[in-house]
């Protein structure tokens, strides 16, 4: 998949360490410009207004705001500004209010560089990237299909269609070309999926279908999601 050939990025964490560590590493990314970081919510917010970055790295406890209210705030400033959780913290308690807030990346800090950038590259493009270990908590937080009886049954063939597709962290661009559709209708049936499904992002949709046996597994090392 193409990677977007300039990302402007924020660096949200309220630890000296781990922002100087993530700065270092980012020196050696060209097609990565850094544009602001801050060691609070607030200022993250503040950011993400000022800057218009295409990805936010976003830890979760910090002070003032933290990361799942400010996820939140930066998603209604602006919808295209993606926000990747950066966390030591993979419980299902914070997982998945973030996932709920509009982040669509989760990956924890233990993670090896190329982890790291590979997650950037997804989000930058609006695939969801999350850790294996993340995708299983919110598997067991989820409604069970029996809960939502029914919901996978109302998605046409063609809807099926494209979600296989997102659960392989396609992009609809990707998806449009390979079905000879128009990017728009892409869009459309991802917008009814979510409805059908009764789910607020793509992550969710594909989690709810991967419960509900439509999917059996993601690709891409299994944890790439678009």
């Amino acid at each position: 998949m193409a990677i977007n050939s300039h990302i402007r990025l924020v660096i949200v964490d309220d630890y000296p360490v781990v922002l100087s560590g993530l700065v270092s590493m980012l020196k050696n990314h060209e097609d990565i410009e850094l544009v602001g970081v801050a060691n609070n919510g607030r200022k993250a917010i503040e950011l993400a207004r000022e800057q218009k970055p295409n990805v936010v790295i976003m830890n979760l406890n910090m002070p003032e705001i933290d990361g799942i209210q400010a996820t939140r705030e930066i998603r209604k400033i602006n919808g295209d500004i993606h926000v990747l959780i950066f966390s030591g913290i993979n419980t299902s308690d914070r997982v998945v209010p973030a996932l709920n807030a509009g982040a669509i990346g989760f990956i924890l800090k233990d993670a090896t560089e190329p982890e790291i950038m590979q997650a950037i590259h997804a989000v930058s493009k609006g695939e969801a990237w999350l850790h294996p270990s993340v995708i299983n908590h919110v598997l067991k937080q989820m409604s069970s299909p029996e809960e939502k009886d029914g919901l996978v049954d109302r998605l046409t063939e063609r809807e099926l269609d494209v979600l296989r597709y997102m659960a392989k962290g396609f992009s609809n661009q990707e998806i449009a070309k390979m079905m000879v559709l128009s990017v728009a209708t892409i869009h459309t049936h991802v917008s009814r999926i979510l409805a059908k499904l009764e789910v607020s992002s793509r992550t969710q949709a594909v989690l709810y279908a991967m419960k509900a046996g439509v999917i059996s597994q993601l690709q891409d090392e299994g944890n790439t999601l678009e």
